[in-house]
């Protein structure tokens, strides 16, 4: 697959939706919910005014058709020191190294970043491609991780 991986931008912010519309939609079972999923509180907030500062992130395009494959951003909750990390990858494109590339540019862009809240179950393979790159689970619950590393 040639794709090409570029920061986001704050007129990505509609890209955005729909890469968090891949990554709600891949974390339940069975059928689809509907798209309007995301503009809940619970998820709306990884998106809604993207572009303010400490907001960073990376989309992969197919090079030729310039269709998003996947996206990487970490934005600080309100209040916490803990960036929370959402990620997708649209299904039918996983495990080609899509996530791996884009987690990859986050950690380039963002080397101090010593830990990372990540919004899934602790079995999600997200956690696991994060375990690759130096990142250790230190608290979890049915539904996030925080995960920490030593720079």
């Amino acid at each position: 697959m040639d794709y090409v991986i570029r920061p986001l931008t704050p007129t990505d912010e509609p890209l955005l939706w729909e890469m968090l519309y891949q990554g709600v939609h891949t974390a339940g079972s069975g059928s689809a919910p509907s798209p309007d999923i995301v503009h809940q509180p619970k998820f709306a907030h990884y998106v809604t005014g993207w572009g303010q500062p400490g907001d960073i992130g990376f989309v992969a395009h197919d090079r030729q058709q310039g269709k998003p494959l996947g996206a990487a951003w970490f934005r600080c909750p309100e209040g916490q020191g803990v960036p929370e990390l959402a990620f997708a990858v649209r299904p039918e494109l996983r495990r080609r190294g899509i996530g791996a590339a884009l987690l990859t540019q986050l950690v380039k862009a963002d080397p101090q970043c010593s830990a990372v809240s990540i919004p899934v179950s602790p079995d999600n393979p997200t956690v696991r491609l994060y375990e690759r790159f130096g990142f250790k689970v230190v608290e979890q619950n049915p539904h996030s991780v925080l995960m920490r590393r030593e720079v």
